[in-house]
């Protein structure tokens, strides 16, 4: 299965030069990551330093790019070649446990 090409995934409700031809409905990709325990003790050790906590960083980018990937299957599936109107959430589901949400609007588009 291909992916979208990124190019065509906005956070705004249009892209200039393509024209929409269909709306396929919303989309998402939701991720629930926890910290390990050996994160949690890194990430401890850093905060005494102050700074990028450089290993929640790249949990949490791991976390969105997981969902960003799995919001973008979905669109896939239901036919869509773009998506609009995309944005991230995160919510904290209990203490050390998050959820990561990427969702928007799948669409077929064309050329204008």
């Amino acid at each position: 299965m291909s992916l979208i090409d990124s190019r065509m995934i906005t956070t705004a409700f249009e892209l200039d030069g393509y024209v929409i031809e269909q709306n396929l409905g919303i989309v998402r990709g939701i991720v629930v990551r926890s910290r390990s325990v050996v994160g949690s003790f890194v990430g401890g050790l850093q905060t005494l330093f102050g700074g990028n906590i450089t290993i929640y960083t790249e949990m949490c980018e791991h976390a969105r790019q997981e969902a960003f990937d799995l919001m973008m299957a979905h669109a896939v599936q239901k036919g869509a070649n773009a998506i609009i109107g995309f944005r991230y959430d995160a919510t904290e589901v209990m203490e050390g446990l998050t959820e990561v949400l990427a969702y928007g609007t799948a669409c077929v588009i064309r050329k204008s």
